[in-house]
């Protein structure tokens, strides 16, 4: 048997502990999408996508009660599913994943939830975030990590990856963690992401594991997409100092020019001497 290197050992070790403190922290985890049975859990998690467990809970009870099968959703009109999720954002595509995704289930599955991977991602709508959710909820057999935003930004967080992407950070998570807590693992740092280290404003001093994160009291800017780059007071360059695009150079060009000559030349008053208005006021000085 091959023995896992010390640091490898070590990390284990402290992401184990850490989660400990978690688990403490918020024993109630677990999945916030309403469900009685695997159609309805994988129905909801294909809604979640881009929006948020709140808003498909609300949307949720009228669609199952009148399509509470893949047999009737199946048959359902689409304008009609259109219609009850058309609070959701994408809802006409999501109509469209949920009708297909039932006919499949009646096709390939005999109407039941399949309990691989391999052939969930197979179903309209479903990826490998979703797969995760019904495998590790409705089955109790996690093939993988649920990765969602949450997930992504405590583990930056508290500095158990430095990878930046869904699949590479599961792919970190499931080599800390043994399997059996793949899927508690998930739901405990959502809940964590959700109560205390949100996004904008993580309230480190109600955290339980300050003391093992490294983005502690520091953490606003830790796991989230970089601000987006607004242009200054001077049209012709962005926030950096660089110069705009080449293919509109006309004006942009003409005032970067006009402000490096500026630079060499002196003040800006005496810069502008070349323009009309500069002449006309250089000439009413000299009159003075």
């Amino acid at each position: 048997m091959t023995r896992r290197p010390a640091r490898v050992v070590q990390a284990q070790r402290i992401c184990k502990e850490t989660f400990a403190d978690l688990r403490a922290k918020h024993p109630d985890a677990h999945c916030e999408l309403n469900h009685d049975s695997a159609f309805q859990l994988i129905v909801a998690t294909v809604l979640s996508a881009q929006t948020t467990d709140v808003l498909v809970n609300q949307v949720t009870p009228e669609l199952f009660k009148r399509w509470p099968t893949p047999e009737a959703l199946a048959a359902a009109d689409r304008a009609e599913v259109e219609q009850v999720l058309s609070r959701m954002g994408m809802f006409r595509q999501k109509a469209k994943n949920i009708t297909a995704l039932a006919g499949q289930l009646l096709e390939r599955h005999g109407g039941e939830v399949p309990k691989t991977q391999d052939e969930l991602v197979a179903l309209s709508g479903v990826g490998r975030k979703t797969a995760n959710v019904v495998l590790g909820v409705a089955f109790n057999a996690p093939e993988g990590v649920v990765v969602d935003t949450h997930v992504q930004r405590i583990t930056q967080r508290l500095g158990w990856t430095q990878e930046t992407t869904p699949e590479k950070i599961e792919v970190e998570l499931m080599r800390l963690f043994p399997r059996e807590d793949w899927d508690m693992l998930s739901h405990t740092l959502i809940f964590h992401g959700r109560r205390i280290c949100s996004a904008r404003s993580p309230a480190c001093a109600a955290c339980p594991v300050t003391s093992a994160c490294p983005s502690a009291f520091a953490a606003e800017n830790v796991g989230r997409k970089p601000p987006r780059k607004r242009q200054t007071q001077d049209a012709g360059t962005t926030p950096q100092g660089k110069a705009k695009s080449s293919k509109a150079p006309s004006k942009a060009a003409s005032r970067k020019s006009t402000n490096a000559s500026a630079v060499k030349a002196g003040p800006a008053k005496k810069a502008k001497g070349t323009s009309v208005k500069g002449k006309r006021g250089a000439a009413s000085r000299a009159r003075d």
